[in-house]
């Protein structure tokens, strides 16, 4: 008999086959950044940029945006990938349980209206010298702070 599956059966992106793609996006005003609280596991209480998994068919841009309406009501326009990096976040036996790579967009805010929804369960603009009081996930600062210093190739 073999042995049960840690995994809940509705649950594919734990402990995955292949690693999943996600988007994120920068969205930077002045001299503050678009942040969500993420309102699930995995992560559940920490803080990133708003984004998330891309879905079958469905292209970088696309994802990206339909990510950003979906955690904050807003509208973007994507400028173009400013990083690319992965995040693995691995089991108490060493095993990964989480595997994402991750590409984040620079973009601008065409519209809508700023609230939390889908699986966040806050967005807030954050100012740049408040960022360190945050629980934010492992590696997102360093690309916030770069993103800060070179945002004027975007602009």
């Amino acid at each position: 008999m073999a042995p049960e599956s840690p995994v809940p059966p509705d649950d594919d992106r734990r402990y995955p086959k292949r690693p999943l793609v996600g988007v994120g996006a920068i969205i930077l005003k002045r001299d503050r950044i678009l942040m969500a609280q993420r309102g699930k596991e995995p992560l559940k209480g920490w803080w990133s940029l708003p984004g998330g998994a891309l879905e079958i068919g469905e292209s970088l841009k696309d994802g990206v945006c339909r990510e950003v309406s979906e955690e904050t009501g807003l509208e973007i326009l994507p400028l173009g990938v400013f990083e690319i990096f992965e995040r693995i976040m691995r089991d108490a036996m060493g095993a990964p349980e989480y595997h994402y790579v991750l590409i984040d967009y620079l973009c601008r805010v065409t519209g809508g209206t700023l609230s939390a929804g889908d699986d966040v369960c806050r967005v807030e603009w954050v100012r740049r010298r408040d960022l360190a009081k945050l629980q934010i996930t492992e590696g997102t600062l360093a690309v916030i702070e770069r993103a800060f210093d070179n945002r004027r190739r975007y602009w």
